[in-house]
């Protein structure tokens, strides 16, 4: 009788390396139009603040012109940005919000 059984390799790759996803900041700009209610909901809805902080976070953006609000991987961070733009013009709002590299 033969010998049936198959011999398998296996072969493992060295050298590979993981990195973490860079990181990109959320940031906030100011305007004279959005409403700090709407502000204030958006970083509750989207980024799970406490109403206290989102509300800080809030007047650090009316005070300050514009205020990191999180650091995200790319991916996630453009998502977000794009469905809190989405939902402020959909109610009538000009926010605008942008990513930069966190460095």
């Amino acid at each position: 009788m033969a010998n049936t059984e198959s011999k398998t390799q296996t072969r493992t790759r060295t050298g590979l390396e993981v990195k973490e996803p860079p990181l990109f900041r959320v940031i906030y700009l100011n305007d004279d139009k959005t409403a700090m209610d709407f502000v204030i909901d958006s970083l509750i809805d989207y980024f799970g603040y406490d109403g206290a902080a989102a509300e800080s976070i809030t007047v650090e953006i009316h005070e300050k012109g514009s205020a990191t609000v999180a650091v995200l991987p790319y991916e996630i961070a453009e998502q977000k940005g794009i469905e809190i733009t989405f939902n402020a013009r959909s109610n009538g709002y000009p926010l605008q919000i942008k990513l930069e590299p966190d460095e």
